[in-house]
């Protein structure tokens, strides 16, 4: 019988990298999750088993720990606001204590590199909360491993996402004093290694468990790591002037405006970077020992990232877990709303041409193909977004052809994807409601295709609907205009196919 891995955070960036390779290592797979759906469309889901589960509601880790050997505890918070810590901890408590109870034998937890005697205190309170769920996981009594990693580099994470889209859109750079921090920097492919090698090691090897720094064989300071990156990209060489007067606040702001990364989420990688933070000893080579060609350089772990950048081949993203809405929202299906209002623009068409290329065009939306329609009112919005603390349309999608349930899409999300008939968003943008947009595609009867499209707002308070009144008078541009353009795109689809 194989060992059972259950894996926490699989729809975040490292758990789903991390569950292939379980699978291939020889384990068997249970992924917990608030919603189990959002694994569905995953190139793995059928070879794993998906539970629902919440570590912030302890009656749920039971079943889904039982019968588990090792369980990999992957779940950090990029919030803000106040109390996350404590937050944090409960989780951690909540899963510690379910992994006691079920007899798991050994939790393996990924948090954040500790600069070497730094009180707590000046710490961010993002690593600080990382240390004490470490501390907390180690104190349950089970043998936990626990990893310390800086920066993570490869496609799709958001420290890559921040260095790529710095270097590459500013030949010269106004920096943070930061960017001479040293650091040691690790690319996924060794995460994932220590990873799938700390649930395989020994009971021997691992004992009551243990605190182990993981790094790449590069120490750079950020400085370094873009001016290396400009190389390997084949960039000029970037000029870089650190001053002494950009704040964090400022730093995050800055890396909003540049990068995909919104200042929310860009603070506490900031907050990171002001402290060294170089792994202390290479104990971990006890545990799991470097593969015969050793750890990979920083040089290669930007190439190998760029190329799955450029080949369209990047498999999660740091926006895979951030979710906003709550599973309590409405959803646009639900019966009359509960008395609620509900604004609609619905649009519908019937065309000659085949629902295979409608929905191509469709499932195309967004990212570097645009929404179909006043671009300038677009970028507008995004630029709106960014401006009041929102995550802006930079955030692009993460293939551009195909969308799964959970994928990110600019300031949307894949709620509900039925491939080639429906394709449900929910905006992630700030407003004063909730709002869809939803695509439909069908074959009639007489052999056409029927495109439907409804744009739907569930206003909180006076201002949500004073704020539909304020737009209102654009929607036959921007929701006209889009299923226009669109069914034109997939038109000329089909004729240069046909040439």
């Amino acid at each position: 019988m194989k060992p059972l891995a259950v894996v926490t955070g699989a729809t975040g960036y490292i758990g789903g990298r991390l569950v292939p390779e379980l699978l291939d290592a020889g384990f068997a797979v249970r992924c917990l999750a608030r919603d189990p759906d959002r694994l569905r469309d995953y190139p793995w889901a059928d070879r794993v088993e998906r539970v629902r589960g919440d570590v912030l509601k302890p009656q749920t880790l039971g079943p889904a720990l039982a019968d588990g050997d090792v369980a990999f505890y992957l779940i950090h918070s990029l919030a803000t606001g106040a109390g996350f810590e404590q937050t944090e901890e409960i989780a951690a408590r909540s899963f510690a204590s379910a992994a006691k109870e079920a007899g798991i034998g050994r939790i393996v937890y990924l948090g954040g590199m500790a600069p070497e005697g730094t009180p707590p205190a000046e710490l961010s309170a993002h690593l600080r909360s990382r240390l004490r769920v470490g501390r907390v996981l180690r104190d349950s009594g089970v043998p936990t491993v626990e990893l310390r990693a800086a920066v993570v580099i490869g496609s799709g994470s958001a420290s890559f996402e921040m260095l790529r889209y710095l270097t590459e859109r500013l030949p010269v750079m106004i920096t943070p004093r930061w960017v001479r921090t040293r650091i040691q920097p690790i690319a996924v492919r060794d995460v994932l290694r220590y990873l799938v090698g700390a649930a395989t090691a020994s009971s021997e090897a691992v004992g009551s468990g243990g605190v182990y720094d993981i790094g790449g064989p590069d120490i750079l300071d950020y400085r370094a790591m873009m001016l290396r990156y400009a190389q390997v990209a084949g960039l000029p060489r970037r000029l870089i002037i650190p001053v002494p007067v950009l704040t964090t606040g400022l730093s995050s702001h800055w890396v909003g405006a540049v990068t995909p990364v919104p200042a929310s989420i860009a603070r506490p990688l900031v907050e990171s970077l002001r402290h060294e933070v170089v792994c202390r000893d290479r104990s971990i080579r006890d545990l799991v020992p470097d593969p015969p060609e050793g750890l990979i350089g920083f040089d290669e772990a930007v190439r190998l990232a760029r190329t799955r950048v450029q080949e369209a081949n990047v498999t999660t993203r740091w926006s895979s877990a951030s979710v906003r809405g709550a599973p309590s929202d409405p959803l646009p299906t639900d019966p009359s709303w509960a008395g609620g209002s509900l604004y609609r623009d619905i649009r519908q068409t019937e065309v000659d041409i085949p629902p295979e290329r409608v929905w191509r065009a469709v499932e195309a939306i967004g990212g570097e193909t645009g929404w179909y329609s006043f671009p300038l009112a677009w970028a507008a919005r995004g630029w709106l977004d960014r401006m009041v603390g929102g995550i802006g349309l930079r955030r692009g999608r993460r293939d551009p052809h195909s969308l799964r349930l959970g994928d990110t899409l600019d300031f949307w999300r894949v709620e509900a994807i039925t491939r080639g008939s429906l394709l449900r968003l929910r905006a992630e943008m700030k407003l004063p409601g909730l709002a869809w947009l939803e695509m439909r595609v069908e074959a009639t009867a007489d052999g056409r295709t029927r495109y439907s499209q409804r744009a739907l707002f569930y206003p909180h308070g006076l201002f949500g609907h004073v704020y539909w009144w304020a737009v209102a008078p654009f929607h036959a541009v921007v929701f006209g205009g889009m299923m226009r353009n669109l069914l034109r795109h997939a038109a000329e689809d089909e004729d240069q196919r046909e040439e």
